[in-house]
């Protein structure tokens, strides 16, 4: 029993070792084959949330760009106003106003089409007065005079300006509400993903008892020992972690190649407006690697001050 413990030792010990031993930690045995499955599974959760929490906000940020960039004049009919000459009024207006790149009126049809969703295709609406539109496009929203084309509009009966500040206001609370989301998410998968390491490193302490009762023996130290089941871990932590990453960012491909061919019309325009087109950009692949290092050395150091707490235990 102690000769086939002893040929499992490392070559520094005072006394031989047979060759082709085995290392104190087993390389290929069922727990550390199913705890690299365990952290491939939680480094691919843990990218997948990043990725997902980037597109999002690189979304966010242009949508709140686009909207930044663009107002709207919504001319309400009144008796006694000609519609027509308000709109070209207010075009003028608009295009007067220091900062303002253009302004457009839309067309009846155009403004019909904006009512469809709420009433439905098909409906005649030509004989009713409804509200026309004038869509100011800004050179820079910095730049631009608000507030006198606000004071200017005022000429115009009827007509009320909408900055669609309520909307950016909106779109930024939902970014800022999904990236909170994947950042809770990533903290779960992080516990979760310490506690399998404990329970893996505590379970490879208990099989190996015998060689670490050896090694004390013969005057190894708890410092040695952590070492050990550290490298080991660490191992399966980078191979964990590549994996996981690897499996990710192949996900974001082949949902991004099949998003616009699976998905209908409708359902592709709905979802590339919450993750634009899937294509996460450098520092959406820099996040996702950065997964590979982090799960590595929270492998690491966990199983390290699991070991040195079960020793400190055992003693």
């Amino acid at each position: 029993m102690t000769r086939s413990l002893l040929s499992r030792l490392p070559h520094w010990l005072p006394f031989p070792r047979r060759g082709g031993g085995a290392p104190i930690v087993p390389e290929h045995s069922v727990a550390g084959r199913t705890l690299l499955l365990l952290i491939t599974i939680m480094s691919f959760l843990s990218a997948v949330t990043l990725g997902g929490v980037v597109l999002v906000q690189k979304s966010a940020i242009a949508w709140s760009a686009d909207v930044g960039r663009e107002m709207t004049i919504q001319i309400r009919p009144v008796e006694g106003e000609v519609m027509d000459s308000n709109l070209r009024t207010a075009v003028s207006l608009a295009e007067a106003t220091p900062g303002v790149a253009g302004a457009r009126a839309l067309t009846i049809e155009e403004s019909q089409a904006l009512l469809e969703p709420w009433l439905g295709a098909g409906l005649d609406l030509s004989a009713i007065e409804i509200p026309r539109l004038v869509v100011v496009q800004l050179a820079d929203p910095v730049d631009a005079d608000i507030e006198q084309l606000q004071r200017n509009l005022q000429a115009i009966k009827g007509a009320s300006l909408d900055t669609h500040a309520a909307w950016r206001q909106q779109l930024n609370t939902m970014a800022g509400t999904v990236v909170v989301s994947g950042l809770l998410v990533l903290g779960l998968i992080g516990v979760a993903t310490v506690l399998a390491i404990i329970f893996a490193t505590r379970g490879a302490m208990a099989s190996n008892r015998e060689i670490v009762d050896v090694l004390h023996f013969i005057g190894a130290s708890n410092k040695f020992i952590a070492g050990e089941f550290q490298g080991r871990f660490l191992s399966i932590g980078l191979q964990g972690g590549l994996l996981g990453a690897l499996l990710a960012a192949l996900f974001f491909l082949l949902i991004g190649t099949a998003a616009g061919s699976v998905l209908p019309t409708e359902a592709t325009a709905q979802v590339g407006y919450v993750f634009g087109s899937f294509v996460l950009g450098m520092d959406g692949i820099i996040f996702i690697a950065l997964v590979v290092p982090v799960i590595a050395a929270l492998t690491a150091i966990t199983s390290r001050l699991t070991v040195r707490r079960y020793l400190s235990e055992a003693s």
